[in-house]
């Protein structure tokens, strides 16, 4: 089994409650376009899912400045365009567990039940009666 290599505190820890968790590992830096050097933090290919961890948000870091930021843009266009479902989530996001909640829903293929992330913290992340705002305007009448 090749050995994970994070590139941050914050993935490690979120590999860490992964595994915790007992959830499906995913490949960690996955390219996920044969042309392009853009790679996923975590991906779960099979399922077309992909989650990164976007540091440096209150530094001004890579993923907040011009070109970087364009870059990513571009990165989760086009993961959209291949039918990739991209989550993003920041290293509090994931010492917080809000990342792993998510995730862990996502993967159970619950619908959203969020409205914000105070509903995740929670616990109110997913559910499977979900009705949309249409649908509950007209149980009103």
């Amino acid at each position: 089994m090749k050995k994970y290599v994070a590139t941050s505190d914050a993935e490690t820890e979120f590999m860490n409650q992964l595994m915790e968790a007992q959830l499906d590992i995913p490949k960690t830096e996955y390219k996920f376009l044969d042309k392009r050097r853009f790679r996923f933090d975590f991906a779960w290919p099979d399922r077309m899912i992909a989650m990164e961890i976007e540091g440096g948000v209150w530094i001004t870091g890579r993923h907040t400045r011009g070109a970087g930021y364009s870059r990513d843009m571009q990165k989760y266009n086009l993961a959209g365009l291949h039918g990739w479902k991209v989550y993003r989530f920041t290293p509090q996001d994931v010492y917080k567990g809000v990342a792993l909640a998510f995730i862990k829903d996502v993967m159970n293929n619950n619908k959203p039940k969020v409205q914000s992330y105070e509903d995740i913290r929670r616990g109110l992340v997913f559910s499977d009666t979900v009705q949309s705002p249409k649908s509950k305007a007209s149980s009103k009448s």
